[in-house]
């Protein structure tokens, strides 16, 4: 996968025809939308696609409840209090974005969010309350000047999100595939999308392959944090969808910034996989990020010294830690006292505590750790990417709203936002009409039938042990601080295992097994790699050929990013630099799984469809 530049944007998405080496489906259904994950933005636009009558399926790679979002902690943010306005949310937005937001989506997100709380709260959710009253509690988190932030069980908002919108799928009687790795997309003879492949788990042979036929997909995946070694994201954030989408022709953009969480709970240097999360809401309710003297060493770096935005405390945490000759920072919370660590914040004192640390007599330690993509698949204001009838929405996608850095507490809203918007744009075409006989729950529909594509090019699988190999060169050459030697040394070391990959597979470029078209029909007769040292088709597999591919691209675009911007920190380009690079990248992966990268004339993004 090498990478091009060219400063003009391409035509029309095409397909690569690469897809992941898999079985062909041996069973189907038929929807009008198939959604694919389980958080607050798929459960959203599920609920709303579903409540316009059209046919729906959720399928979610663990259980309902098991995604990226039950683990948020601080809170969603709006303009809910008064002498809070859209206004201010949005100024505080684009400031934390660091000149890369696009600003009509980030007016979009603020002035409909506070509205669509309301109608989460309409379905369910439960916020916590001022005492005494009926009225939201709000709190304040980094680069918000306005307490804003709605939160829920002290520190558990996301559970009570994930919690409310899975009983109302429920009730709603939709219907779900949990346990399921999608796989790829499906397209039809014109290159519109037609549904997903997917592996559900668990069920029949460890590489069975079903499929979703559907005119409109909806990828809701979450995160890509598992590229690194340590990671606030649970296990199953690994780049899924930004995968899918670059294999179907998709454009992606923004890769290049990961937003590190500057107060993660410090394990130890070996520390790998999900880690806990300090939330934010600990430094706005007046916490201090100290130093082993106990120096407040943000005092003087920021305005809003601990409460400045993510990107800032980051680096402000590692410039410490690196001129002191240590691994971590403390954050010091013994002045709130038992009970408001009891009240406010139980999840984080429980988790401390279990490993054996007691905020309310000792500082916590707290280093940087991954925790939030700010770019993804590329969309539009209602949601669509540049491959018709494949909408994104939540941290696969990239509306424009994050910029070069998130701030704190817009990912739920925005997920929030964005799915109501690709529900309505989705109710707004013409229903599809049902097969004459057909019947909706069985069975591919003859209907959406067309001649099958071109034959597919298999992706050569990673072993399942490659995965660590990845998040330890992407840890070390592409973690909070980053250079052009370092990013060198991990384009190389990524490139070795992908040629590895490819030699392994025996046959590279081989025709794609049966049945991975619109229709199911056979493209090519199915192969075995004739090297026995290639891996077997499967989840561990396929997750780690995912982890490789959003890696590279990463890597890529960092590489390409001369300047230090957001959550981009090049040591060897230290100052931002508006003049070259106030602009963003549109990358796509080619027929020969080569990246190209096209450069933006300016912060906004250009339309994902052609009018």
């Amino acid at each position: 996968m090498t990478a091009t530049e060219t400063g003009t944007g391409p035509g029309p998405a095409a397909g690569t025809g690469i897809r992941l080496t898999a079985p062909a489906p041996g069973w189907s259904i038929a929807a009008d939308v198939v959604v694919v994950g389980s958080g607050v933005a798929g459960l959203t636009a599920a609920l709303r696609c579903a409540a316009a009558g059209r046919r729906t399926v959720v399928v979610t790679k663990a259980r309902l409840d098991d995604g990226s979002t039950r683990w948020a902690q601080g809170g969603i943010a709006a303009a809910l209090g008064d002498g809070d306005t859209p206004e201010q949310h949005l100024a505080d937005t684009l400031v934390a974005g660091a000149g890369l937001c696009d600003e009509a989506a980030v007016r979009t997100l603020v002035t409909e969010g506070p509205d669509a709380v309301h109608r989460l709260i309409g379905t369910g959710a439960r916020f916590d309350t001022a005492p005494g009253s009926d009225e939201i509690a709000l709190t304040r988190e980094g680069g918000h000047h306005r307490r804003r932030i709605a939160h829920a069980g002290g520190d558990a908002t996301g559970a009570e999100i994930s919690r409310a919108l899975v009983g109302a799928v429920r009730a709603a009687g939709l219907r779900t595939i949990e346990n399921a790795l999608v796989l790829d997309l499906l397209t039809d003879a014109d290159g519109r999308t037609a549904g997903v492949t997917l592996h559900v788990m668990g069920e029949g042979q460890h590489d069975g392959v079903g499929a979703v036929h559907a005119p409109a997909v909806v990828l809701a995946t979450g995160g890509m944090g598992q590229v690194f070694s340590a990671t606030t994201n649970p296990a199953v954030s690994t780049g899924d969808g930004v995968a899918l989408a670059l294999r179907a022709g998709a454009e992606v953009s923004d890769l290049e910034f990961v937003q590190f969480h500057p107060t993660v709970l410090y394990l130890g240097p070996e520390a790998e996989g999900q880690q806990p999360l300090i939330s934010e809401a600990v430094r706005g309710e007046g916490a201090h990020l100290v130093d082993a003297d106990g120096t407040r060493f943000m005092v003087g770096q920021h305005e809003l010294a601990e409460l400045a935005p993510r990107d800032i405390v980051a680096k402000a945490i590692m410039h410490r830690a690196h001129e002191q000759g240590v691994a971590h920072m403390y954050l010091d919370g013994r002045h709130f006292g038992a009970q408001m660590w009891e009240s406010r914040f139980p999840t984080i004192l429980a988790a401390c505590r279990s490993h054996g640390i007691d905020p309310v007599t000792e500082p916590i330690p707290v280093a940087p750790a991954a925790h939030y993509a700010s770019g993804g698949v590329r969309t539009d204001l209602r949601g669509r990417t540049t491959v018709p009838g494949l909408y994104a929405c939540g941290e696969v996608a990239c509306t424009g709203v994050h910029g070069a850095n998130r701030l704190a507490s817009n990912s739920l809203l925005e997920g929030l936002v964005f799915a109501e918007r690709i529900a309505a744009d989705i109710a707004g075409t013409p229903a599809p009409e049902a097969a004459p006989n057909s019947t909706p729950a069985d069975g591919p529909d003859p209907a959406r039938a067309t001649a099958p594509p071109a034959p597919r090019t298999a992706l050569p699988l990673l072993a399942p042990d490659t995965r660590t190999a990845v998040q330890r060169i992407m840890t070390a050459g592409a973690g909070v601080l980053r250079s052009a030697e370092s990013l060198a040394r991990a384009a190389a070391e990524l490139d070795r295992l992908h040629r590895e990959a490819t030699a392994a597979a025996g046959r590279p470029g081989r025709a794609e097994p049966a049945g991975a078209t619109a229709t199911g029909t056979a493209t090519a007769t199915p192969t075995a790699p004739t090297d026995p040292k290639a891996p077997e088709p499967g989840v561990e597999a396929w997750e780690a050929t995912n982890l490789l591919c959003v890696a590279r691209v990463l890597v890529a675009a960092a590489q390409r990013r001369e300047e230090t911007r957001g959550c981009h920190w090049r040591e060897d380009h230290p100052d931002r630099d508006d003049a070259s690079w106030r602009r963003h990248f549109r990358i796509t992966l080619d027929a020969d799984r080569a990246l190209t990268l096209h450069t933006t004339a300016t912060a906004d993004f250009p339309p994902t469809v052609t009018p």
